[in-house]
């Protein structure tokens, strides 16, 4: 019989101050994302540490609290982490430095698409621009510029095309190799019968078959809702051109590389690191780019997107590092054992279908106290959706999907608190004050319009209830259909 795990690190008053830095963190964030609306990682970082410090108040040993921290923070899934959010940025900033965006705008100026056929053109476009940069907020600042103006003046109904922009962002952020919430959600769960985590590429293919369904449901919406087209104006085709230009379409090559490298080799390091290059030639020969665009000293300055890309990463690797700070003090303290066999003791977690609840339920409320970014939550809750799954034996990637589906569905369409609804309602009101076409709209108005994160939490669920894509971890980490029981239990793999 195995001993049992002994926990160092204690608390004064009541084993339960554990979690206190972790309370601190989270209503921090509510208070910086929804109370305050600062949309900065920085903030968040900042939140992160004074909760730590103030945690370190309760311990019974200082000094064992310092050193769990700092073993949370030196974990190997946190220095992963922060290196491939590195490594990847350079190519989501590379793909916005050559005008990738103005690219596919072109193609729909080509086609002459108006009304609800432009709506769902932005819809897609959006989530291509979020898969290839893979940044969503970043992709609702580039897109509402480039597409809403001219898609109202092309018939396209102003409630619904934001909703379009807003979903396709969140889209390509739920699929794309390089985004945070698909690298988030595959490093923080661990395989058990093989070293490492889920592995990007095959996160990524696993998830389409969530993510498809979902998209053609919100596709069906957008063309049912997306405008009627008939209050054309010139002047759409005029703003259209404007921003438009095919040369961005160049930058479809070094994404196609990256992916098939990404497919074929299952490392994402590579995979960047092959895609930059290549995508910097491509750039170069091309024109979409020169060379003071990739790298630049002037007055002891740097420009460029080699140092935008690195600056830019900054804030999300601050979360990361007191976060991760937090799930040590949790660990070596016992309280996330604590808490996740009190989970799977519970009536609630007898079954497969009542853990994946949990994690549903989890999830939701995470992202909910974030601001609904999808991101950090998936960082937040990443850990213990890990946990909980294992006691069930669900497959890495079938853990990495509920907690990214999730964290990307409810949380992102509640009106007054989505850090993402009022993103878009700010850019909506900058563009009010450039154009005198374009009228302001309720938030509310935006999360109805929204269709991709609401038709996402149905196509999860559907899946929790039905049981529909559900794997368990086989020998070797492999996906089968049904758990092992015993040694001598058949696994049936796909």
């Amino acid at each position: 019989m195995s001993k049992p795990k002994e926990y160092l690190l204690e608390f004064n008053i009541n084993r339960s101050l554990a979690f206190l830095p972790l309370i601190i963190f989270m209503i921090s964030c509510i208070l910086f994302f929804v109370v305050f609306q600062v949309y900065e990682m920085e903030a968040l970082a900042m939140g992160g540490f004074i909760a730590l410090i103030i945690g370190s108040l309760f311990a019974k040993s200082n000094a064992k609290y310092w050193d769990a921290v700092i073993k949370g923070m030196s974990s190997k899934i946190a220095n992963t982490l922060i290196l491939i959010l590195f490594i990847v940025s350079f190519f989501g900033k590379l793909m916005g430095e050559a005008g990738a965006a103005e690219g596919f705008v072109w193609v729909g100026m080509e086609l002459h698409l108006t009304g609800a056929l432009f709506t769902l053109f932005t819809f897609l476009v959006a989530g291509i621009i979020a898969a290839a940069t893979g940044t969503s907020i970043g992709t609702l600042f580039a897109a509402f510029p480039l597409l809403y103006p001219a898609g109202v003046l092309l018939g396209s109904d102003p409630i619904i095309l934001a909703g379009a922009i807003l979903s396709g962002a969140i889209m390509g952020d739920s699929m794309g190799p390089i985004s945070d919430v698909t690298i988030t959600s595959s490093i923080t769960q661990k395989y058990t019968k093989k070293e490492g985590n889920a592995d990007i590429m095959g996160m990524v293919k696993s998830r389409l078959r969530y993510v498809i369904p979902a998209a053609i449901l919100a596709s069906i919406l957008f063309l049912i809702f997306g405008g009627t087209g008939n209050k054309i104006n010139a002047e759409g085709y005029e703003l259209i051109e404007q921003y438009s230009d095919p040369h961005g379409l160049i930058m479809l090559i070094p994404i196609i590389i990256l992916l098939v490298v990404a497919v074929k080799s299952q490392n994402i390091f590579l995979a960047s690191t092959v895609g930059t290059i290549i995508g910097i030639v491509v750039a170069v020969l091309f024109g979409a780019i020169d060379i003071s665009n990739i790298f630049m000293v002037q007055e002891g300055a740097l420009s460029g997107f080699l140092i935008d890309s690195v600056t830019g990463v900054i804030g999300t690797i601050a979360f990361v590092i007191p976060l991760f700070g937090i799930i040590g003090v949790l660990e070596e303290s016992g309280a996330m054992d604590r808490l996740v066999n009190d989970l799977m003791n519970s009536k609630f977690a007898a079954t497969e279908r009542g853990t994946e609840l949990i994690i549903m339920i989890g999830a939701t409320i995470s992202g909910i106290s974030l601001g609904g970014a999808n991101g950090p939550t998936c960082m937040m809750f990443g850990p213990l959706t890990d946990e909980i799954g294992q006691k069930k034996q669900l497959h890495p990637y079938r853990r990495g999907n509920l907690l990214s589906g999730f964290a990307s569905s409810l949380p992102i369409l509640i009106p007054f608190s989505s850090s993402f609804i009022i993103i878009t309602y700010a850019n909506i009101n900058a563009l009010v004050e450039n154009f005198t076409f374009v009228q302001p709209i309720n938030p509310l108005m935006i999360a109805i319009g929204t269709f991709f994160p609401a038709m996402l939490f149905i196509v999860f669920l559907y899946a929790i209830l039905s049981g529909w894509g559900r794997r368990f971890e086989g020998e070797g980490g492999l996906p089968v259909k049904q758990p092992r029981q015993n040694e001598g239990a058949s696994e049936r793999y796909i």
